[in-house]
């Protein structure tokens, strides 16, 4: 088997897994792999879909069953969480169709679901749709944006050895700037307590 069957063969199943993990950058990613025939553009579609509604369906159980551990317990106390908490509190069936095109709120949302009344099926059978919607949205893009893709590598051919050389300078001030802003961040919690949401009491 040579690598482009290679490719074609696990390629959905890594996009099922980015999708999960690295959101709308997967996705897009799947769509342009499509446009390429690396695999069918269905294939992308439901990859993303499924590998989305997986990783869902995993904070929410996270969150509905290990409500104490560490890990839920620092998910509350980040600010995203507290604006997770007020929409589900007014808008519960809304917003688990719309919280995966919400930046900062994708991971969250799922863990603060979990911590409230609504029954795993409602959640279930509403995550589908939205995943469903939003892989189309997104492998869509891909599809539509891969020749683009393909016309700037094309392009850049000719240029390899500089870009190779040029690409470590700001992949270096992008690591200093991570860690940057990861000592502002400490350094802000330090300063203010973070803020700790109470029980959410949403019914099913």
């Amino acid at each position: 088997m040579d690598f482009g069957q290679l490719v074609q063969d696990i390629g959905p199943w890594a996009i099922a897994l980015g999708a999960g993990f690295e959101g709308e950058t997967a996705a897009i990613a799947g769509g342009v792999m499509a446009h390429r025939d690396l695999f069918p553009i269905w294939a992308a579609f439901l990859a993303t879909a499924f590998g989305a509604f997986l990783a869902d369906e995993l904070f929410f159980q996270i969150g509905r069953r290990f409500r104490e551990r560490p890990f839920v317990i620092h998910a509350r106390q980040k600010p995203a969480f507290a604006k997770a908490v007020g929409f589900i509190e007014r808008y519960p069936t809304a917003y688990i169709l719309i919280f995966r095109f919400l930046y900062g709120l994708r991971t969250v949302s799922p863990i603060a679901i979990g911590l409230t009344s609504i029954p795993l099926r409602r959640f279930a059978a509403l995550n589908a749709l939205a995943c469903l919607l939003w892989s189309a949205v997104f492998t869509t893009v891909g599809y539509l944006f891969g020749p683009a893709v393909d016309r700037m590598l094309i392009a850049m051919a000719p240029y390899k050895t500089e870009l190779m050389i040029a690409f470590p300078i700001p992949g270096s001030c992008f690591v200093a700037w991570l860690l940057w802003r990861r000592h502002r961040r400490k350094r802000a919690e330090r300063l203010n307590p973070p803020f700790h949401a109470p029980e959410i009491g949403v019914k099913g």
